[in-house]
């Protein structure tokens, strides 16, 4: 289930590349439905998310049960200016971190996926759990990007992580 759980973590990068390529600028920062975050936006909030769950990886697989600090999303969104965020440099920042990370988690034994460690808000949450949050965070937006996409006349086929 680990190996599954990687190689779902792994295909992230692709899909988000896939899912914003050929946006028009004035398309990344439309604001259309669902939801109230432009494409812009929701990229770099994928992007914030992505090296905060990296940061927790690292932290369960190099530390003993050290502390996973939650964030407040809006705040980030509000405040470190993501509506004027290339859409592009995200995305590649995206998908550079996440191939990065596949390496490290690709090198790990088995008994790491079961490392732990303690979320401000959560509680208790394993390496696997981490993993697992990562992917279906994704999943979770990339819905929110094609639906925008569609209300903005650029509709592409969705295409989404495997799930066990």
């Amino acid at each position: 289930m680990s190996r599954f759980l990687v190689e779902r973590y792994a295909v992230g990068g692709p899909l988000l590349a896939y899912a914003t390529a050929e946006l028009k600028p004035e398309h990344a920062i439309a604001r259309p439905g669902p939801g109230s975050w432009s494409l812009a936006e929701l990229v770099a909030h994928l992007l914030d998310c992505d090296l905060v769950f990296a940061e927790r990886i690292k932290r369960v697989i190099a530390e003993d049960n050290p502390i996973l600090q939650a964030f407040e999303e809006n705040a980030w969104i509000d405040r470190l200016d993501s509506h004027a965020m290339p859409v592009e440099e995200g995305v590649n920042l995206f998908v550079a971190n996440r191939h990065w990370m596949t390496r490290i988690l690709r090198s790990r034994p088995d008994e790491d996926f079961a490392r732990t460690g303690r979320h401000t808000e959560v509680g208790l949450m394993t390496l696997a759990d981490i993993i697992a949050k990562a992917s279906a965070h994704l999943d979770h937006h990339l819905r929110f990007a094609y639906a925008k996409r569609g209300n903005l006349g650029t509709a592409i086929p969705p295409k989404y992580a495997p799930v066990p």
